[in-house]
């Protein structure tokens, strides 16, 4: 099994968006696939279910979202299995729920305290493995894809210790550029504290503690306006800059490069398609996948076939850097 979370500091780039339709492109792929939607505001779950599943779910409080496998264990009870709304037989889907940004003070003291070695502490922090083992073992995964808010709380740092690779969608600007500097070295600041919090935890404990290690898997250039196939001028005056920023505060790699398109840890660049999100958004479909029905005629038919090329090359793009094997 493999897990990988989508995290960028910046907000806006279309992390969401991307998870949702590399999720949808495994399961195409014949991949059992598990989304996690651990963003407070839980736009992907949103994207997934039909308002009439999501009113059924939130509206009657089923408990069935993410907080109501967290909240026992906060309370010092047993833990309770992670429900999987399946979407089909071969993806499942973990449901956000908007109050898991309570959790994050209650992680933050975690985190301090498993220094001192209190066992409570350690579960706490290791919530999310916990959750991500076992809807593993329910849904028989081979790939989990998280997808975060865009922040540098606790909640994302107990997630991220949690995965065995990190991708960054990244969009085409001065704060984008930011976001990866304060991401890659807040990365190398969170790793360093866990493996000494490792080195104090208790012997007698139960349950297994985060053991991943975060690798940066590259990033993914969002959301372009396309002309003959490649980005305008003054896209391309930020996307350039993107190559040795990601070097230099990610990998700690000095290397100079000049061009997103000779750079090794770009994965993709995905334009934005502009007049099919709506019809996705309305459908509950990824944008590969929609049919006339859906309202993609005429020029549409082809923008539908191309983003099925682009996001099954993205996705065998990750598959490859990710060593999956099936």
């Amino acid at each position: 099994m493999k897990s990988i979370i989508f995290f960028n500091n910046k907000g806006g780039v279309g992390k969401t968006t991307t998870v949702y339709h590399v999720a949808w492109m495994l399961s195409e792929l014949g991949i059992k696939t598990i989304a996690v939607d651990l963003d407070p505001q839980s736009n992907l779950t949103s994207m997934f279910l039909t308002p009439e599943r999501l009113e059924d779910i939130y509206g009657n409080d089923l408990p069935i979202t993410i907080l109501d496998s967290i909240n026992p264990v906060v309370s010092g009870d047993p833990y309770q299995d992670i429900h999987i709304e399946a979407i089909n037989d071969t993806l499942g889907l973990i449901l956000g729920n908007l109050s898991l940004s309570t959790f994050e003070d209650k992680l933050s003291d975690a985190w301090l305290k498993s220094l001192g070695g209190d066992a409570y502490s350690f579960r706490l922090t290791s919530i999310f493995n916990t959750i991500i083992n076992d809807a593993v073992k329910q849904f028989d995964a081979e790939i989990v894809l998280i997808d975060v808010g865009p922040n540098l709380g606790a909640i994302n740092r107990a997630v991220t210790i949690s995965s065995d690779y990190i991708i960054m969608p990244v969009a085409s600007d001065l704060f984008s550029l930011q976001g990866i500097k304060n991401l890659g070295q807040t990365l190398t600041k969170w790793k360093r504290d866990w493996a000494q919090r490792k080195e104090q935890k208790p012997g007698n404990v139960t349950f297994e503690i985060p053991d991943k290690g975060a690798i940066p898997m590259g990033y993914i250039i969002m959301q372009y306006s396309a002309k003959e196939s490649r980005p305008v001028k003054s896209y391309l005056k930020w996307a350039n800059r993107i190559p040795s920023v990601f070097a230099e505060f990610v990998l700690g790699d000095n290397t100079n490069v000049s061009s997103f398109e000779s750079d090794s840890n770009c994965i993709a660049l995905l334009k934005h398609y502009r007049s099919l999100a709506p019809m996705s958004m309305e459908s509950h479909k990824p944008i590969f996948l929609l049919k006339p029905a859906d309202g993609a005629i005429g020029a549409h038919i082809y923008a539908v076939q191309k983003s099925y090329q682009e996001f099954e090359i993205l996705t065998k793009s990750i598959l490859a850097r990710c060593k999956f094997v099936q």
